[in-house]
């Protein structure tokens, strides 16, 4: 699953920039969803089958927050590019004679780079908090990665830290982009409506069909994970929701953006034809 994870999102990032049709900013900012699809996947799963294949499941307390740090810059990232993905169609589909003024390269840019800088704050404001908290010098985490909500329970510290740790990161990594996929959408939505004709309803709505499915699956298997881990009581559900959270949703968004898009489908059989 880690290699047809690796080798789909690599797939789509050089289809991307070997095809100059698709050098438009809805494929810049799927290329680069793509690219942190990698680094986030690639955060837990090699871990892992490190730890299976060695049958040893230590870690050290620099390397948990190292790999907590880049789970968080990841995992925030998606969400970012995902809300991103969701401005750029709703400027595609409301304001279509602005389209090429309003997301300019310029700006397209800007927006991926304001993404990584928010990513990083997030990840390192996380990892001071989780800095000042303490633990005992052994403990054991059910869960195949360190995962923050897992690390946090164990603290000693006063779970008020806890408590602000968490809905700090959740703000900004969940509700935010959240508040601002639904805001697209709701004007996507009324502005699709507003079209007389059938078949222009369905060809304006194909178009963010393939980010609509990806938005629901990020966010679909983050919720889970989250009421998972609220709910139940065994540890062991939480993991396993995790794995559709961190490797089945990465591997699976190639696979929804080429069955759903004629001209990546193109590209990807150009780019093979070549090769």
């Amino acid at each position: 699953m880690y290699l047809i994870t690796v080798l789909g999102n690599l797939l789509i990032i050089l289809a991307v920039t070997s095809d100059p049709h698709l050098h438009t900013p809805m494929y810049f900012f799927l290329s680069i969803l793509s690219l942190a699809d990698i680094g986030f996947t690639s955060t837990t799963v090699p871990k892992m089958l490190v730890d299976t294949w060695s049958h040893s499941r230590a870690i050290s307390s620099s390397g948990c927050l190292t790999q907590m740090s880049f789970f968080m810059l990841f995992g925030c990232l998606d969400s970012l590019l995902l809300t991103v993905m969701a401005y750029d169609r709703f400027v595609a589909i409301c304001h279509p004679l602005h389209y090429k003024v309003m997301m300019d390269p310029r700006r397209c840019g800007s927006l991926v780079v304001v993404s990584v800088v928010i990513s990083l704050l997030v990840s390192q404001l996380h990892n001071s908090m989780v800095l000042q908290l303490t633990f005992f010098r052994s403990v054991a985490i059910s869960h195949f990665f360190c995962d923050p909500s897992q690390l946090l329970s164990l603290a000693c510290s006063d779970p008020f830290t806890d408590d602000l740790v968490m809905y700090f990161v959740g703000a900004m990594s969940g509700f935010l982009p959240i508040s601002g996929v639904l805001f697209s959408y709701s004007r996507i939505v009324s502005s699709i409506l507003s079209v007389s004709s059938p078949c222009g309803r369905w060809k304006a709505f194909s178009t963010c069909g393939s980010h609509l499915c990806v938005v629901c699956l990020f966010y679909g298997t983050g919720l889970g994970v989250y009421l998972s881990s609220a709910v139940s009581v065994c540890p062991r559900m939480g993991a396993v929701a995790s794995v559709a959270y961190t490797v089945v949703t990465p591997m699976l968004n190639p696979f929804i953006y080429s069955l759903r898009n004629r001209d990546i489908k193109r590209a990807i059989g150009r780019l093979l034809r070549k090769v």
